[in-house]
């Protein structure tokens, strides 16, 4: 029962003639389905997996007759309305998706006869990736790079339509085997949060959805804001256990896991590099920092950029759009000569050491002066950077602290100094000498001083 491509003629193994599937008889079995038609449409030959939510068939399309995988609900299931809108939701937006990295959803409808509510996908040679990290406990660099690019691919087109997936895990990422490599496709759209206006709502308000170990710190608080970014803190958890074996945070049990993402950062990936089957880019830690972020709003902001800045941290040349369509082995080439161009790792802690004190001020800038305190810089037409070829100065943007959970990011207009009034001249830090609030201040206590003298004076 084994599947090979269409240009195999004989099996390696025995030598054997191979033949469509199509054509193979019905497997022997106890489930009375086995040799039947449901539908009156889909001809059911072979058991593939048992679920909590059906049972999984395979079967022929005796309209098209192509190859399908059939899920039959189970009856408590069937039984349950939400549970059976999720199902219907699933086949109306994956139907609307592009199909090159995410399933296809052919059908949903319930038979007649047997009374069986079932959804028809098409069916997909290969495994799930959760097997793959069961049996190889991590895999290479330039397989992980092929695969999130695929991915990426598969939720921006979902995200563009304001989908979020909400329960991406290894169970979910079904790996295609080809000769170029794995064929990523995306499965199971029934927990999606449709993030359009007028999209139904199947979830009650901080109810939980997803898979405690891949779940973004926004979405195991229940918070309706959930977005996209959650989808790139899962994928970057999945990403992690790929390269090291073991998942960013662990606990004994669904309440512990949460904690553990609310309140703890995980281990650099690096630091997981000397049990490690593959090479770990050291740049990766920094990769890593920014897609697990906490606050989803310093959180990298796209699937695709993740894809995109795992590739560079091993030296790699372009996007994520380019490597899909990248062989394996070159790919694996490439990382091998990317070692040696690969960006190097912040100093250890470093990271750590500017998120020490959440109270603390922004960081200082790159003269090693508190942005608040740096003098304007003067921006004119001669000014030596013009002159030398290169561009005018532009001081940088005053860094985000993680600890201040959007605050910044939502106020783009506030003054540095946000602890004075707004209208004061001097005082506005628009840019004026730091010596006139001494000067200013000091006026304004003689004044009150003088009128105190006078008052006693009466």
């Amino acid at each position: 029962m084994r599947v090979f491509p269409d240009d195999a003629g004989f099996c390696p193994a025995d030598g054997s003639a191979l033949q469509s599937a199509s054509m193979v008889p019905v497997a022997a079995g106890d489930d009375p389905r086995l040799g039947t038609k449901l539908c009156d449409r889909y001809e059911i030959r072979r058991v593939v997996a048992d679920g909590g939510m059906g049972r999984v068939y395979e079967g022929i399309d005796q309209q098209t007759q192509t190859r399908i995988a059939v899920k039959v609900l189970h009856a408590d299931v069937a039984k349950d309305e939400v549970s059976l809108e999720r199902f219907k939701r699933e086949y109306g937006i994956s139907s609307s998706l592009p199909h090159d990295h995410i399933v296809k959803v052919l059908d949903f409808q319930r038979d007649p006869v047997q009374g069986v509510w079932l959804l028809v996908m098409e069916f997909l040679d290969g495994e799930e990736l959760r097997f793959v990290l069961k049996r190889e406990k991590m895999i290479s660099p330039e397989r992980i790079i092929r695969m999130l690019s695929h991915v990426a691919i598969g939720l921006d087109a979902a995200h563009a339509r304001q989908i979020v997936h909400r329960d991406l895990k290894p169970d979910n990422l079904f790996l295609c085997g080809t000769r170029e490599g794995d064929v990523v496709k995306i499965l199971d759209f029934g927990s999606v949060k449709d993030k359009n206006k007028d999209a139904k709502k199947l979830t009650v308000l901080g109810t939980t959805i997803g898979s405690p170990y891949y779940m973004a710190p926004e979405q195991a608080q229940g918070l309706d804001t959930l977005d996209a970014r959650a989808d790139v803190f899962a994928l970057a958890a999945i990403t992690y256990e790929c390269m090291t074996g073991t998942v960013p945070f662990t606990g004994n049990n669904g309440p512990s896991i949460l904690l553990s993402i609310l309140t703890k950062d995980p281990d650099p990936p690096s630091a997981k590099s000397a049990g490690a089957k593959f090479p770990i880019a050291p740049a990766m830690d920094d990769v890593m920092e920014l897609a697990l972020a906490k606050n989803p709003n310093i959180r990298t902001k796209s699937v695709g950029d993740f894809a995109t800045a795992v590739g560079r941290a091993y030296g790699l040349e372009g996007d994520h759009r380019s490597w899909a369509t990248t062989s394996q082995s070159e790919l694996q080439r490439l990382v091998a000569e990317g070692r040696t161009r690969a960006p190097a790792a912040k100093p250890a802690g470093a990271a750590l050491e500017a998120a020490a004190d959440p109270f603390a001020s922004p960081a200082a800038g790159p003269s090693g002066t508190s942005p608040m305190a740096a003098p304007a810089q003067p921006q004119a037409s001669g000014s030596s950077a013009q002159r030398q070829g290169g561009a005018p100065y532009a001081p940088p943007p005053a860094p985000v602290h993680p600890y201040m959970h959007g605050q910044q990011a939502a106020q783009p207009h506030a003054s540095r100094h946000d602890d004075v009034p707004a209208g004061i001249p001097g005082l506005d830090g628009g840019g004026r000498p730091p010596w006139l609030i001494a000067v200013v201040v000091g006026i304004a206590a003689l004044v009150v001083g003088g009128g105190l003298v006078i008052v006693f004076a009466r």
